[in-house]
């Protein structure tokens, strides 16, 4: 790079903002070598065969260089095309739950081989690994597994695998060219209801809109808001792993109201 400007750290992760000899502007992300910047490099290429992600410059073991996201403030309207082109990515689907590059969010592993169904990938791919990793006490941990065992009764109508971001809060939504820009994906084929439901968990400039956007142009099923706590389980349970009790009354929260669907 001709220049760079640090950004900071994240996960470990050095973060620059620079600029290349031929004077593009880039975001570089750089750290131990691991398997983590092909994997967000992989989810992004995929992502961005349906909507507006960031171009993957460079990605090697120790860094992954992107092009550069101009922000700007959110608007309604903004909002209202970022739902249409969320339902997009969505509808896109996937051949299966699952994705054939190894899995992480933020420096955790995921395991996103494939399972059958939804209900079964949710549980063995993310639920229970996570639950193991969390240091819950037994009350607790026995009570996630109660929720575990209701998924195939209370998860909906069955849906074909739908093309999601997976780990979509607030910060990995930029605001630029008036739409919202996805980074720092978790991409697989999922629920396209666990993309809403973490736009919900941290709060998000205009959900209202963007959901009513998302609706108009792929509708979901019934039951999708009582369901929202069920596919907050996941990164609820990250969050525990990654930051500890803080969220543990958050965790259990929603599990109480799966436990009551």
């Amino acid at each position: 790079m001709r220049s760079a400007e640090d950004l900071g750290s994240s996960h470990g992760w050095r973060l620059q903002r620079g600029v290349l000899e031929d004077g593009r502007q880039v975001f570089a992300k750089t750290g131990a070598a691991s398997d983590v910047f092909a994997s967000e490099a992989a989810g992004l290429r995929w992502l961005g065969e349906a909507i507006s992600v960031p171009e993957v410059v460079e990605v090697g073991p120790d860094r992954l260089v992107l092009s550069w996201v101009p922000e700007e403030p959110p608007t309604a309207g903004a909002a209202d095309r970022f739902g249409a082109d969320l339902a997009r990515l969505h509808r896109a689907g996937a051949a299966g739950f699952g994705a054939p590059w190894p899995g992480f969010i933020a420096d955790l592993p995921m395991d996103n081989s494939p399972a059958g169904d939804w209900p079964d990938f949710y549980a063995t791919r993310r639920l229970l690994p996570f639950l193991r990793r969390a240091r819950l006490p037994a009350r607790d941990v026995a009570l996630v597994e109660r929720a575990v065992e209701r998924l195939p009764e209370v998860s909906g109508p069955p849906e074909p695998p739908a093309r999601i971001h997976g780990d979509l809060w607030s910060g990995n939504v930029l605001w630029s060219g008036g739409t919202g820009v996805l980074v720092d994906p978790a991409a697989h084929g999922g629920h396209r209801e666990t993309d809403l439901a973490m736009l919900a968990l941290f709060g998000l400039p205009y959900l209202d809109r963007v959901m009513r956007a998302y609706e108009e142009e792929c509708p979901l099923a019934p039951g999708w808001r009582e369901r929202v706590p069920l596919h907050q389980l996941h990164p609820l349970l990250v969050h525990v792993v990654l930051y500890g009790g803080s969220y543990r009354d958050a965790l259990m929260n929603a599990v109480t109201r799966v436990l009551s669907l």
